[in-house]
């Protein structure tokens, strides 16, 4: 029965949102004026009032499925955060609101949890640990943790399912398909798809925690030589699908500027270091963290103040990155450093962004703009970026371009499989070093650092 009502609750908003759009749409066709352009294109044009009105409904939708994903959590709190990440998906309203969205939820009583912990172990906690406390260390739209206290007085961090999650994340993928469908109907989106596969395939992992267990145990491996880059240990006698048992990780949450100072730890060194762990990650492993957000990340004291060592958590996200969308990210980049832009373009076609039917001079056009205008910025940090005028970032941003060109556009570009997770990362990754380390500009930090790592690899290859 509340599987039924969440199902008709979410279906509810759905509707409500594509009848919001579908009479602006429709009001638009009324009202638009239509004049011949000297190419001899007809081009539309909308009165002021209309778009004032169109501004209006993205902004009342956008809260309305704020409103609605805070009321139904579960998979809509990860599709919130995905739709707020990726620029070009929906209108910009919906990333400034949807930003507010935090994997953060009202823990589940631990009674709940603790028949959940049985079913999959076949044991129950006492059995299992000395003590567990039941108030979770941390509560998330999928699960929580709990502290605990083995037998033998070592501190383990304990990971726990909810109960129900998988049945409900199928109902909820039912909603999105039908909105998916619907709104396809009606924006030229195709990248929506993409969306829903990605997030389809990021529940699936992020609800094994098996799985969650080897990616820990691989992303520990492959820093083993990195003694200032710490990773929890899984404990497989007390893990499951649904329950994940791993070493207790001290440390200071990453964000916590005023503690880390206060502990001798130079924020600066601690963004620094992060960046060049993530380009470690992506450019030479090809095996990164794909869910680099504040809660995931503890910092320690190290032999300095400039020589922090950062604690990694949660590793359910963890990706692969396709070898040839890397060789060209990689080609992509040393194309912005030497300002050259034709190879620039040569490297997004390598990644797979350009598509077959693409208009070659309108792709090349675009992505010289962007080169010219992202070149012009005195400063890249985050810091910079964020403090930017609004017209500065809208031009960045938003190409001036005719409808008809827009959409031409969006047939000549595509997503390349595996780039959502790198996207997805790339941006959460600047937004936390933009709270800890705003100063720093992550290109130059990031890939002088791993430029040496990949020559080694293509000499000794």
């Amino acid at each position: 029965m509340a599987l039924s009502l969440r199902l008709a609750r979410a279906l509810l908003l759905v509707w409500l949102i594509f009848f919001s759009y579908a009479l602006q749409f429709t009001t638009e066709r009324l009202f638009s004026r239509r004049r011949p352009g000297e190419d001899g294109t007809v081009r539309t044009r909308l009165p002021g009032w209309l778009r004032r009105r169109r501004q209006r409904v993205h902004e009342r939708n956008a809260d309305r499925l704020l409103g609605g994903i805070l009321k139904l959590h579960g998979v809509y709190v990860k599709l919130g955060q995905v739709l707020s990440i990726l620029v070009g998906i929906l209108p910009r309203v919906y990333r400034q609101r949807l930003s507010a969205l935090q994997d953060q939820v009202p823990p589940r009583p631990f009674a709940e949890l603790e028949r959940s912990f049985r079913r999959s172990l076949g044991k129950a906690p006492g059995e299992c640990f000395e003590r567990i406390e039941e108030a979770p260390i941390a509560a998330a739209s999928l699960g929580q943790v709990h502290r605990a206290r083995l037998q033998d007085g070592r501190e383990v961090a304990v990971k726990l399912l909810y109960p129900g999650i998988r049945e409900l994340i199928a109902v909820d993928m039912r909603v999105l398909r039908t909105a998916m469908w619907l709104f396809s109907r009606f924006l030229p989106i195709k990248d929506l798809q993409i969306v829903h596969d990605a997030l389809v395939d990021l529940l699936a992992r992020e609800t094994d925690y098996l799985h969650e267990a080897d990616c820990m145990e691989r992303m520990a491996e492959n820093f083993r030589a990195h003694p200032d880059l710490l990773f929890p240990s899984p404990l497989r006698e007390l893990s499951s699908g649904e329950v994940l048992t791993m070493s207790f990780m001290e440390g200071i949450k990453i964000s916590d500027l005023e503690q880390l100072r206060a502990a001798g730890i130079d924020p600066d060194a601690v963004g620094r270091r992060l960046l060049q762990s993530f380009f470690e990650q992506l450019f030479l492993h090809r095996y990164f963290h794909a869910d680099p957000h504040p809660g995931n990340f503890l910092v320690q004291p190290g032999p300095s103040p400039t020589e922090p060592r950062l604690v990694v958590l949660d590793f359910g996200a963890i990706s692969e990155a396709p070898q040839g969308l890397i060789d060209g990210l990689t080609d992509a980049l040393v194309a912005f450093f030497e300002r050259d832009g034709s190879k620039l373009l040569e490297a997004f076609e390598r990644m797979g962004f350009v598509t077959e039917e693409a208009d070659r001079a309108l792709v090349e056009q675009t992505v010289l703009m962007y080169f010219e205008r992202l070149l012009s910025l005195s400063s890249r940090s985050p810091q910079a970026l964020m403090s930017a005028k609004p017209g500065q970032l809208r031009r960045l941003l938003d190409p001036e371009m005719e409808l008809r060109q827009l959409r031409e556009l969006a047939r000549s570009f595509t997503s390349p499989p595996g780039w959502f997770y790198i996207e997805r990362a790339l941006v959460m990754l600047f937004g936390l070093c933009g709270e800890v380390a705003p100063e720093l500009d992550m290109l130059k930090v990031g890939f002088p650092y791993v430029m040496p790592l990949l020559q080694a690899r293509t000499r000794s290859a």
